[in-house]
C-alpha cells in the first residue's frame, strides 16, 4: 500500500479520532489517505490553534492529540503549541510535510530544518526517510507522548516518502505498567507524616489525573489533612471540601501562604517545576515530594524525602497505612482559611459597571454546573479565577500556568466540547488573547459546536498593566482599540451579545448555555483595583493575622 495509507492506518491503530489540520501541498497524499479513514479531519484557520486543540484533547483524554501542517511556515506556526503541550504535560503528535528528500527541484524554497527546530520543545522528533519505517516511528511517537511525564512529539513525512509503497505490518501497543514507589520511601514518608504536628497537602499539576484524584480525595477524607492547590492542580480534590485552604495563585504573601508557613510538613504531590513555585523552602522547611519523577533541586525546593513512582499508587500506599494522629493540630492553619474565605466574598456581589472581576467569577461559578468546563486564556483575570473559582472536578478549569501563552482559550474550549459534547463549556478570554486566535470562531460555527465565549474587555494588555503598576512604572504603551465584538461574531455566523450592567451577566450565561450555536459575549471589565488588592491589600491583611 501507499506509505501515506500505512501512516493513516497506524494512526487508526492508535485510536486517533481527530486530526486538527491545515494541509499543504506536501500533505496531499496524507489528505487523500484520510479521506476514506475513520479519522475526522478538523480543518482549522491557523496551525497554532490546531496545535492548541490537539494538546487540549490530549490533556482531557490522556490519549495523544494529533495535528498536521505543511512544511516551512505551517511547521513554524506549531512552535508555540508544541511548547504549550510540552510544558503543560499534554500528549500531542505534530505531523508536518516536507519537500522530496530523494530529489530537489526547488532549491531551499520553504525548507527549514523542522526536526532541529523542534528538538528543544518536544520529547521526540524524527524525519521519516523510508515508508517501511512508518509503523515503528508512529508507535514510538505515541509511546513517548503518553509516557509519564506526557508531552509533545513530532514526525516529518516528506512528500516522496508519503508516495512510496510499503507492506510493513503495524506494531501493536505493548502492555505498559507504571513503576510503583519503593517500600522504604513510602515508609519514610509515613514516619514523617505521623511525627508531624500540622501537616499540609499541596496538590500540583502532575496530580491532575483521574485515578490520582480519587486516591487524594480518599486520603483527605480519611486523614483530615488540609490541602492547597496550585493553579494547574485545581479541582483534583473538590475545592468545596471544608479542608480546602485555597489556591496558591500568587507567588507569596496571600492567606494561603500564611497557612503554608504554619505547617511543619508539606506533602507535595505532583509538583511540576513549570509552574511558579507555590511556596519557597528554607532551612527549617520539611517537604515530602510525591511524583512520577524525582525532584529538580534548586534554592527554593530541596525536599528531604522523595516517593517516586505512580502517584495514585503512592498515595494509596500511604493512605492505607496512615491514621489520624492525636498530635496533629490544624487550629492555626484553619484560622488562615477562615480569613481567606471571608476575603473571597468581597466584591462577589459588587454592582459596578464595567464589571468587577470578583463579581464576574462569582456569577460564572453560579452559572456553571460542577462538571462544566471553563477554558481560560491568559491574562490578569487568571489570578482571580485561580483564587476565587472553586473547581469541583479535575480538568474543569483549563488554564495554562506553564507556558502561560495567550490565544489558547478559544481553541482549548473547542477541543473540550468535542471531547465532552454533553457538558457546558465556556471560554474566558481577555480581548488581547481572544484576538490572537479569534478566527477559530468560523471553525466553531462550521463544526456546529455549542459553545460560549466570554470576552473580558479592558481595551489593553491588562496583565502587563498590572505588572507595570507593581514595578512602579507609569501607565503607558499598553492600550489599544477593538472591533465591535457583537458585529464581529455575527460576521462569522455566531451570536453576539453585549453586557451593559453587572446583573445581566448571570442570566445571559444561562441563556447561552440553553440555546444552541456559538455565542460570544462582550463584557467590559474594571481592573482598576487589581494593583491595590493583589499587590498591596492581600499582603497587608494576611500579615496582620
Amino acid at each position: 500500500m501507499k506509505a501515506s495509507d500505512l501512516f493513516v492506518r497506524a494512526l487508526e491503530a492508535e485510536g486517533v479520532q481527530y486530526i486538527f489540520a491545515i494541509p499543504g501541498e506536501e500533505n496531499l497524499d496524507m489528505l487523500e489517505s484520510l479521506r476514506e479513514s475513520s479519522i475526522q479531519l478538523v480543518l482549522v484557520r491557523h496551525e497554532q490553534a490546531g496545535g492548541f486543540m490537539a494538546a487540549t484533547y490530549g490533556r482531557l483524554t490522556g490519549k495523544t492529540g494529533v495535528c498536521m501542517a505543511t512544511l516551512g511556515p505551517g511547521a513554524t506556526n506549531f512552535v508555540t503549541a508544541a511548547a504549550y503541550a510540552q510544558l503543560g504535560a499534554m500528549p500531542m503528535l505534530m505531523i508536518t510535510g516536507q519537500k522530496p528528500v530523494k530529489s530537489s527541484k526547488q532549491g531551499q524554497f520553504q525548507i527549514i530544518d523542522v526536526c532541529d527546530m523542534m528538538q528543544s520543545i518536544t520529547k521526540f522528533t524524527r524525519q521519516i526517510v523510508a515508508g517501511d519505517n512508518i509503523p515503528s516511528r508512529v508507535r514510538e511517537a505515541f509511546r513517548l507522548a503518553e509516557e509519564e511525564r506526557p508531552g509533545a512529539v513530532h514526525l516529518e513525512l516528506p512528500e516522496d516518502i508519503a508516495d512510496e509503497h510499503s507492506d510493513e505490518p503495524l506494531i501493536p501497543a505493548s502492555t505498559h505498567r507504571r513503576p510503583t514507589a519503593e517500600a522504604k520511601g513510602v515508609t519514610r514518608a509515613l514516619e514523617m507524616i505521623e511525627s508531624s504536628t500540622s501537616p499540609l497537602l499541596m496538590i500540583g499539576a502532575g496530580a491532575n489525573r483521574k485515578l490520582t484524584s480519587k486516591m487524594l480525595t480518599e486520603f483527605v477524607d480519611k486523614t483530615g489533612i488540609p490541602f492547597v492547590t496550585t493553579q494547574m492542580g485545581k479541582g483534583v480534590v473538590d475545592e468545596n471540601n471544608p479542608l480546602f485552604l485555597g489556591n496558591a495563585s500568587l507567588s507569596a504573601g496571600d492567606f494561603v501562604h500564611r497557612a503554608i508557613d504554619a505547617a511543619d510538613l508539606i506533602i507535595n504531590v505532583g509538583h511540576d517545576v513549570v509552574e511558579k513555585p507555590p511556596f519557597f523552602m528554607d532551612s527549617s522547611s520539611k517537604v515530602i515530594h510525591i511524583n512520577f519523577n524525582g525532584a529538580i533541586v534548586d534554592p527554593v525546593y530541596f525536599p528531604q524525602v522523595e516517593v517516586i513512582g505512580d502517584i495514585a499508587n503512592s498515595i494509596w500506599q500511604i493512605k492505607e497505612r496512615l491514621e489520624k494522629q492525636s498530635s496533629w493540630d490544624f487550629t492555626e492553619i484553619m484560622r488562615f482559611k477562615e480569613a481567606h474565605d471571608a476575603h473571597l466574598l468581597e466584591g462577589s456581589d459588587d454592582d459596578r459597571f464595567p464589571v468587577y472581576p470578583q463579581r464576574a467569577v462569582a456569577d460564572i461559578r453560579s452559572a456553571m454546573p460542577p462538571e462544566g468546563i471553563i477554558a481560560l486564556d491568559n491574562g490578569v483575570y487568571k489570578i482571580w479565577f485561580a483564587r476565587n473559582y472553586r473547581a469541583a472536578m479535575p480538568n474543569t478549569v483549563l488554564l495554562d500556568n506553564a507556558l502561560a501563552t495567550m490565544g489558547a482559550g478559544l481553541p482549548s474550549e473547542m477541543a473540550a466540547k468535542m471531547v465532552y459534547p454533553d457538558r457546558p463549556v465556556l471560554a474566558i478570554c481577555g480581548d488581547g488573547g481572544f484576538m490572537m486566535n479569534s478566527q477559530e470562531l468560523e471553525s466553531a460555527v462550521r463544526l456546529k459546536l455549542n459553545i460560549s465565549v466570554l470576552i473580558l474587555r479592558d481595551d489593553a494588555y491588562g496583565m502587563i498593566k498590572w505588572k507595570q503598576a507593581n514595578m512602579g512604572f507609569e501607565n503607558w504603551g499598553l492600550d489599544y482599540g477593538n472591533p465591535d465584538f457583537v458585529k464581529y461574531a455575527e460576521s462569522y455566523g455566531a451570536n453576539g451579545h453585549r453586557v451593559e450592567s453587572a446583573d445581566q451577566l448571570l442570566p445571559l450565561l444561562k441563556k447561552c448555555q440553553e440555546e444552541p450555536g456559538v455565542h460570544l459575549i462582550d463584557m467590559p471589565v474594571d481592573y482598576a483595583d487589581n494593583d491595590r488588592i493583589l499587590n498591596v491589600e492581600i499582603k497587608q491583611l494576611s500579615a496582620e493575622l
